[in-house]
């Protein structure tokens, strides 16, 4: 013998492959061990684990089978007893078994698979294992087997068709539970549509269905707004009375009702008898110069509300001392440095001036924004240390 098994040696096999890599080691009595953490053999085939011996577990299989075609466990049995043979073929003395732990999975299960070990290790004294499972969550349950019997190698069984759409599922049922019991997300993902289903569907009752699309879209539109300007957050916050929260609440409610004083300034500055001129709203929207017009009489005072509300949380975070102040301090640079470039484009849209005062604009002001991130960048690593700026 070249050499024998320590404790937590062995590799994944795939199928179709020879589970022993090498007929000199000292493993004699190798238990191929069927993995079913789910239960599916109790809750499907109605069957009692543990299983042991080739005839039985060969009418576990057969009864699963019989019970839900699809079931991959059915498979893993199969694989499991073929193993079996193949090691019965080599000499070896072997025997094949099928543990089950519970339909919820979890910590019960794996203690109920060691337990079912223990006991078949009672009837057969075997010195390895050999693992086959259908997919991952079984094999979570090999370190508590390897606390028990050595593992010489893991087989998993997968059906051909069906290994790539196994783990898209896992992934999927992964974000699907996230965004239905995660309330970061449930009460946007799940909250909202169904705010509109339920508007949607009274609406229909009382015959109002010009009006639900409106009462939809104001919803939808209301949503976004609370989101894009952490509102939630912000109200969230009034129950911790701290100097930052009730900065960043008076900047945002501030600056959401300025933003909205903007855009009724800016509609009034739109001329209309030009827009009495278009039959369609695609036509009033693609106009040059009523586009260039609302943008004009917007443009103040909706600068004036994102500043402000970017000035509260650069407060809030100065407050706290939080190192993403650097962010907020660039935020209102790049913001201030963008109004005039965006003067000189409502000027391009409705008297067709030079385009090329506009790109000036834009140059010189990615120029300066760049300056001022190395600055504050150089200035906050020197004060905070870089290990926070990496944080």
């Amino acid at each position: 013998m070249s050499r024998a098994y320590k404790s937590g040696d062995y590799q994944k096999m795939e199928s179709g492959r020879d589970v022993i890599p090498d007929s000199s080691l000292v493993h004699n009595r190798i238990l191929v061990l069927c993995i079913d953490r789910d239960d599916d053999i109790g809750s499907k085939g109605g069957l009692a684990t543990p299983i042991i011996g080739k005839e039985s577990c060969i009418n576990a299989g057969i009864s699963l089978a019989l019970e839900d075609p699809e079931d991959a466990d059915a498979n893993t049995i199969f694989g499991a007893i073929k193993i079996h043979q193949d090691l019965l073929s080599k000499g070896y003395d072997s025997e094949v078994a099928l543990v089950a732990g519970k339909m919820n999975r979890g910590i019960a299960a794996d203690e109920k698979i060691g337990s079912e070990i223990q006991s078949i290790l009672e009837i057969y004294a075997a010195d390895g294992a050999v693992i086959v499972s259908d997919g991952e969550d079984d094999e979570t349950i090999i370190p508590v087997i390897h606390t028990i019997l050595p593992i010489i190698s893991v087989q998993r069984v997968i059906i051909r068709h069906s290994r790539s759409v196994e783990y898209s599922y896992a992934i999927l049922g992964r974000y699907i539970k996230m965004l239905v019991y995660d309330p970061r997300y449930s009460k946007f993902f799940l909250g909202v549509p169904g705010a509109l289903l339920v508007v949607a569907g009274i609406s229909t009752i009382f015959g109002l269905t010009k009006e639900a699309v409106a009462l939809v879209l104001s919803i939808l539109g209301v949503a976004f707004i609370i989101r894009a300007f952490d509102l939630d957050k912000a109200i969230s916050s009034l129950g911790r009375p701290t100097p930052s929260g009730f900065i960043r609440i008076f900047s945002v409610f501030a600056g959401v009702l300025i933003i909205l004083v903007s855009i009724v300034n800016g509609l009034s500055n739109v001329p209309v008898d030009l827009v009495s001129q278009h039959q369609s709203i695609f036509s009033i929207v693609t106009n040059r110069i009523i586009l260039g017009s609302f943008i004009h009489g917007t443009i103040t005072l909706l600068w004036i509300g994102l500043a402000t509300i970017l000035a509260g949380s650069l407060l809030s975070n100065w407050f706290k001392g939080s190192i993403t102040t650097m962010s907020d301090i660039l935020r209102l640079v790049i913001l201030a440095l963008l109004y005039i470039p965006i003067l000189q484009f409502t000027s391009v849209l409705i008297e067709r001036t030079n385009p090329f005062s506009l790109i000036s604009s834009l140059l010189i002001g990615l120029a300066i924004t760049l300056i001022a991130a190395t600055f504050l960048f150089q200035y906050f690593r020197n004060r905070k240390g870089g290990e926070e700026l990496k944080h």
